[in-house]
Order: structure tokens, then C-alpha cells, then sequence
């Protein structure tokens, strides 16, 4: 996909890829004298960013269209909430600790609270320039902001 305006299609192909578990088990790393290689996510995507969340902090508190991605955590730790789109079910929680990672599918409402501060890489199916990433979020509030470091998209 080279258009950024347009945002591809899921195939069922993809959606029969994903993951079952929203905590994943990740393969033994490869070992030797060296240090070591710990796979991660072995699949086609379009974006690869490093996040950094202060204690204290909210993010996501969104679903995504079309969207899915995995979230590794290098340091910290991550509270993660989600529950189907537009449920009224009380949203689950898992925790994800450093050397863990989370996968969340699109149309799955979510929200990250960090009870320290956390480095997270996300790895997404897509692009993750602004204009492409607006048109495919749709912001919900499954956890309430107050007395957290949140951000709206109304504030610059």
C-alpha cells in the first residue's frame, strides 16, 4: 500500500493469522556466546515505533478500524483494558511486564495505564503517520482520564 489515503482492506486470510490469546507466550530466545535473539511478531507490517509512558500516564483509550498491533515491553510494566467494540461488559485486565507482549485486534476497545514509567515498542499493520492513524481510530472512553497524564486529540 503506497496511497496513505487509503487504508487497505482485512482479508480473512489475516484475521485467521492473528493470535487467539490478547497475552502472548513468545518463542525461547536463540542463545549462545554472543547474547541472544528473542523473536518477537514474524509477520508483514507497516509501522515499527518506541514509546515512552511516564508514570501516571493513559494512552490508547481508542479501537481501530482496520488496525491491529502487538505491544513488547522493554521496561515497566503495562495495565492493559479491553473488551469487544461497543460492549457494555466490564473491560479486562491484564498485566503485561517487562518481556511481555499484548496483541490487540482491530475493533477491540483498549486503554494502557502505566503504574511506572514504561518503554513499550508497538508493531502495527499500518502506517503510523498522522493522517492515516486518524482516519482509522475511533476514540471511546472505556477508562476514565481523570487524575491520570492523559492527551485529546484537541490539544496541541
Amino acid at each position: 500500500m503506497n496511497n496513505k489515503d487509503n487504508i487497505e482492506p482485512l482479508s480473512n486470510d489475516e484475521i485467521n493469522s492473528w493470535p487467539k490469546e490478547i497475552l502472548l507466550k513468545l518463542e525461547k530466545p536463540f542463545i549462545d556466546r554472543r547474547g541472544s535473539i528473542q523473536p518477537l511478531v514474524d509477520t508483514m507490517m507497516r509501522s515499527a515505533v518506541m514509546i515512552y509512558s511516564k508514570k501516571g500516564s493513559l494512552r490508547a483509550n481508542h479501537y481501530h478500524k482496520t488496525d491491529w498491533h502487538y505491544c513488547y515491553v522493554i521496561s515497566g510494566k503495562i495495565e492493559y483494558f479491553h473488551r469487544s467494540v461497543n460492549s457494555k461488559d466490564k473491560p479486562e485486565l491484564i498485566i503485561a511486564n517487562k518481556g511481555e507482549m499484548i496483541f490487540t485486534p482491530p475493533l477491540v476497545e483498549h486503554c494502557m495505564k502505566f503504574p511506572i514509567d514504561t518503554t513499550f515498542l508497538t508493531l502495527s499493520r499500518n502506517p503510523r503517520d498522522q493522517k492515516t492513524y486518524e482516519l482509522d481510530v475511533v476514540r471511546v472512553n472505556l477508562i476514565e482520564t481523570e487524575g491520570t497524564l492523559s492527551w485529546s486529540p484537541n490539544e496541541k
